[in-house]
């Protein structure tokens, strides 16, 4: 039986000195999201393995829950990392979080470089070359979130480093400035037109053999409650430009826990993918996030 694989979900604790992490108002001291709710969850969905993405801050002190659930869980799950900021040295914060950890890569929302589209882009231009560079020395992943005013760069920074496998999130959206809000439910709101405004950059990035994309995040941008068949379409043009072999399920766990849960979100693809074949379906659960990501074997 092929393997099912969540490839974006998110774990938290509560703000203490074991684990320190940031404290805003969308995630008070008190709030969590233990390793042992998203392990019920994919239990009862048949669900395998999942990434862990890092939520709570960038610095080293504030993966050490991330770490725990990756040291306590061996095999069940990988991580993406953070990094901060104001980073002095990207590489030795990249290579110390990933070592022995289960850590394979590291989610970038920014990539600061310019905003004009005639102007260079070389390592003098973009502030995260470095990352860019540490990541293809060092195998690791780098898991994209950019905004659209900085879209534009993703063919360049891909090109000048082909070997880097970067993986587009929330079905390749660079959310517009000022567009991000939180909704009733506590979980992030995209406002976006009805059209897919990242597909003419997830088409020119399809060439590229080292891009895929998470098929997830659909209750952010949806007008309509679940399956969110408004943007049905968006999955369809991403399906024909990047084949089932670079497209991973995911489920944006713990946002989707309540509305519409865990076992719906599971089923989101044979809701706005229904024409597609059993192997292609099994390919877009698992087996592309276990080829893609390099999972280990999942224990039996």
């Amino acid at each position: 039986m092929s393997r099912r694989i969540d490839a974006h979900t998110h774990v938290f604790a509560r703000a203490t000195a074991e684990f320190p992490r940031e404290v805003t108002p969308q995630f008070p001291a008190d709030s969590e999201a233990p390793v042992e709710g998203l392990l019920a969850a994919m239990e009862a969905s048949d669900i395998d393995q999942a990434v862990l993405v890092q939520l709570g801050g960038g610095e080293v002190a504030n993966h050490a829950y991330l770490r725990r659930c990756l040291a306590e869980h061996p095999g069940r799950f990988l991580g993406i990392g953070l990094i901060p900021d104001d980073c002095d040295d990207a590489d030795a914060h990249m290579r110390g979080l990933c070592e022995g950890s289960g850590i394979v890569g590291f989610r970038l929302r920014a990539l600061g470089g310019p905003t004009d589209p005639f102007e260079d882009v070389n390592r003098d231009t973009v502030a995260t070359w470095p990352i860019w560079e540490c990541a293809a020395r060092n195998d690791y992943v780098l898991w994209l979130y950019v905004e659209a005013a900085e879209a534009h760069l993703l063919p360049y920074m891909v090109e000048a480093f082909p070997g880097v496998r970067v993986v587009l999130n929330h079905l390749g959206i660079c959310p517009g400035r000022g567009r991000f809000s939180i909704d009733d439910n506590g979980r992030p709101h995209i406002s976006v037109p009805s059209y897919n405004p990242a597909m003419h950059t997830s088409w020119r990035l399809a060439q590229y053999e080292n891009v895929s994309v998470l098929l997830s995040g659909q209750y952010a941008f949806s007008r309509e409650p679940y399956p969110y068949r408004d943007i049905a379409g968006w999955h369809g043009a991403l399906s024909g430009s990047f084949g089932s072999s670079r497209l991973m399920w995911a489920s944006d766990y713990p946002w989707i826990a309540d509305d519409p849960g865990y076992a719906a979100t599971a089923g989101t693809l044979t809701e706005l993918l229904p024409g597609i074949g059993e192997a292609d379906r099994a390919r877009l659960m698992g087996e592309s996030a276990a080829q893609i990501l390099r999972f280990p074997p999942a224990a039996e």
